[in-house]
Formats: structure tokens, sequence, C-alpha cells
């Protein structure tokens, strides 16, 4: 059996795919596994990751060759669409180039991940697991042991800082980095620059900044040096970047400084036992920020990061329980129940909208998608009635509206059909409203979708409303018609 992976999208998305690679390769033992990817990328991590079989972009016309079993598209691109819907495979799993020309996302997971694209504020799900969970038995998922990540001890003090990042506002600045290497280094740590070509500048101005106290490699390590020099750091601190993801792999202990339009639910370090911080506001995890003063960026004091990279780099972490972060929270990477990634707060967080919201509704699409059962949607739903019980209460008067509106659309898919349905509904329900017009999109609004779509609204009413489940959706109908 063969099975085609297209992933064409940047490092850290390669090498977050490599746990699909390791779980494909345990599920259907002696199956050939051909990943289509950019040279630039898998050349130096091809020794570093599971033993599959690259294609480069530019090759991709071997895979077409030859029947497969399954091709799983993990890109956002039109090119990788077109190849998925060209290759001869008995299942296809993510966004497809049909041949009547429609572009449609395979599997309900990969259609979910498509559906929170700018509408992530809620998503408790990591691409790492999104990746599989179309194609992987979730037993299998939590079957997975990662080795921990390697403590030197005390070993040579170093502390790798990793400069950059893909867009500016989601790294600290040079006047950051500065400080934040002198405040290592007055702790007795040996503070590294690291960086690509593009930072060589941004190496020069810290190094002037914390006036020598640092050693600046910035363009001067590749891909593969850079998972070797990985080795004999105490700890890797690090924006939300590819390299970050390398050194997690790697087995290098990541401390995530988590800042500017990302959302370390989904991209933060993958294997259990690595750090995250977030500035304690109420905006962060957004797609893209609109806020001209980045509240959660300027959240980072130099002072107070460097207090916990210094007691993580010790092994003293448990400290971190009782300290005062104020403006930051920090968090460790680990696994729920299920296997399936989350952040377990190291000292009290204050949980508030967000947090809450964003636990309902994974629990309420692992239900929907036959991850889990309804009683732990019931039990998120209770959570966040017991703490914001006027949050609860604007969920409960918004759902309705909801289901008429659906109930209008059922017949006449005028307004179902409006780009901006999904939009005209509050923040907090915009998880299932994103996911129902995408839903009706891939199915080409027929009435199997529209009544699966009645069924989500409905099952969500009887969660949330206090009637329970004999009681039914304001706006619903037992039947629709053709």
């Amino acid at each position: 059996m063969t099975i085609v992976v297209l992933q064409m999208q940047r490092m850290g998305d390669l090498i977050l795919s490599f746990p699909l690679f390791l779980w494909l390769m345990r599920a259907f033992p002696g199956a050939r596994i051909r990943v289509v990817a950019e040279p630039v990328f898998f050349v130096p991590l091809a020794s570093l990751g599971p033993g599959v079989e690259y294609v480069a972009w530019a090759e991709s016309g071997k895979v077409l060759s030859d029947a497969c079993g399954m091709v799983i598209n993990l890109s956002h691109r039109r090119e990788a669409a077109v190849l998925a819907g060209r290759v001869d495979a008995a299942r296809k799993v993510g966004p497809v180039l049909e041949p009547d020309g429609a572009l449609r996302v395979h599997g309900a997971w990969q259609l979910y991940r498509a559906s929170v694209v700018r509408n992530n504020r809620h998503n408790r799900y990591h691409w790492a697991d999104l990746n599989a969970l179309d194609v992987i038995g979730l037993e299998d998922v939590a079957a997975t042991r990662w080795d921990p990540p390697r403590h030197l001890g005390d070993g040579n003090g170093r502390v790798a800082l990793f400069l950059g990042a893909s867009q500016p506002e989601k790294r600290p600045d040079a006047a950051f980095w500065g400080d934040l290497a002198g405040e290592l280094a007055r702790r007795g740590l040996r503070p590294v620059l690291l960086g690509g070509p593009m930072e060589e500048g941004l190496g020069r101005e810290v190094m002037a900044r914390c006036q020598a106290q640092a050693l600046n490699l910035c363009g001067r390590l590749g891909l593969a040096e850079l998972a070797r020099a990985a080795q004999t750091f105490n700890l890797f601190v690090t924006p939300d970047t590819g390299p970050m993801h390398l050194a997690a792999w790697t087995g290098c202990r990541v401390l995530n400084l988590s800042m500017g339009p990302v959302n370390p639910w989904e991209t933060g370090p993958y294997q259990p036992g690595h750090y995250v911080l977030r500035g304690a506001v109420s905006c962060r995890g957004c797609w893209e920020c609109t806020r001209p003063d980045m509240p959660c960026r300027r959240a980072f004091d130099p002072v107070r990061v460097a207090y916990v990279a210094w007691r993580i780099a010790r092994g003293e972490s448990s400290r971190l329980s009782g300290a005062v972060l104020s403006g930051l929270d920090v968090y460790r990477t680990g696994r729920d129940d299920r296997g399936l990634y989350r952040l377990e707060p190291l000292a009290e967080v204050r949980r508030g909208a967000g947090d809450l919201l964003g636990d309902f509704w994974a629990e309420a699409f692992g239900y929907f998608l036959a991850l889990s059962g309804a009683q732990r949607v019931k039990a998120a739903w209770e959570r966040l009635d017991r703490t914001l019980p006027k949050l609860a209460r604007a969920f409960e008067r918004s759902l309705p509206r909801l289901g008429a509106a659906f109930r209008e659309g059922l017949l006449g898919r005028e307004n179902l059909l409006r780009e901006s349905f999904w939009e005209e509904f509050p923040p907090l329900l915009r998880p299932v409203t994103g996911y129902l017009h995408l839903l009706l999109q891939n199915a080409d609004f027929s009435r199997e979708s529209r009544l699966a779509c009645l069924d989500m609204i409905s099952a969500l009413a009887e969660v949330t409303f206090a009637g329970g489940l004999g009681r039914s959706l304001p706006g619903s109908a037992p039947d629709v018609g053709e």
C-alpha cells in the first residue's frame, strides 16, 4: 500500500507532520509513505524525522504514476489541492480539487481545521493532532509515549535565544532580547543568539544592547547544525517559529514566548514537558491583531522572562507555581485523558470567557465528530454556566436566532449562501457558525448537509438549555423537505 502526504507549508508545518508519519507507519505496517514537500526543508530534516520517502514538489508528477491507498493533503495552497485531485487514490483527506472543478475538503476534522482559519479564537486542537484525527485512531494517539526533554542539570549554562519569526509582531524586538540576554548573564547563564540570515542585523543590535554578554551565532548555522547545537543547550527560548518545533522534536527543552497573532493551543511545542509564556490579556490567541498597541506583546518583561527561563534551565520549574509573574501566564505542555495536546498552567491562572468557551467548543466538536461522549460537553457547559452565568445566558439567547436562521435557510438558501453569514452572530457562536457555513458549502448545500447542521444546533440546545434532552430548539422542524 502507498500513502501520499502533501505538505507544501513551511518548516514548522513539516515538523508538526512528523507525528502523523509515525502513526501512519504504525497503523499501516509495511506501507510506502511518500511525502511531497519543499527540498529546502526536507533535505536537512529527513535524517531527523521518521523514515519516509520524500519527493520534491518540482517532481511531484512521480506520485501520479501508481495507484495508492490514500492521499492526505495538509497544505492550503491550490496546487496541492490540484495534485490531490489528480492522484489515483482509494481515499482522499484534506482539500481536493474535484474533476467538476469544485474545491472540497475531505474528512470531518480537516473540515474543522479549515473552518478555524481566521476564526480560531476558541480553537483548542493542536495542528499535529488535527493532521491525524481523520486517519488515525484516538487509541493510537493516546498510546504514544514521548521522551521527556533533556535536562542537563547545571550543564554549561547555555541558553539559546532564537531571535526571529515569520512576522515581526510574533517576536520581541532587539531591546527586549538585549535586556533578556543581560538578565540571563547576570543570573550566571550563558545566552547564545540564534537566527537565520534574516536575523544577522537583529543579532548585531542585540549584541550592542547586551554589551557582548552573549555569543552571536545568527546566520551561521543551517538546520542540521542547529539541531546538533540544540543538544548542548539547557533551554531554547523562542517565539513561535520553525526552529522551536525542531528543538522540541530533537529533545531540547523549549520556552515558547507566545506573542502576537499566534495560538499556542494550535502551534505550541507539541511534545510534553515544554513551556509556554503568554500575556495575561483577554484578546490573546487571535489570528490577526487589530490593536496597534499589541497588548499580548507588551506584557513580556525581560526581568520576569529571565526569571522563568532561569528556573526552568535549573530544573526548578516547580518553583514557578508560587511565583508572581504580573502580566504573564506560564504553562507546561502535556496531554489530556484522551492523549491529545493540552496546556497545563503551572500557577493559578484566571480562567476568563475565552478559556471557558475554548473548553466548551473543544468538547462540543469532540462530541459532534465522534471523538468523545456527550457528558464531556455537559460538564464543560456546567463549568461555564457556573463561572460566567451572564455569558451562558447570552449564549442561550443567541442560539435560537441561529436555529431560526437555519429554518429559513433550509427551504430557501439565500441567507445561508451569504459569505458574511457566519460573522453575523456573536463571537461566542462563531466556532459553530463558521463550521456550519463551510459544511454547507463543502456539500453544495445538499439536503443531507442541511439536516446535519440542524442536528448540530439541536445538540447544542439539548446541552445548554435548562429543559434538557426533551426540549426542542426554537425554529427547528422535524421535516425540512427537499
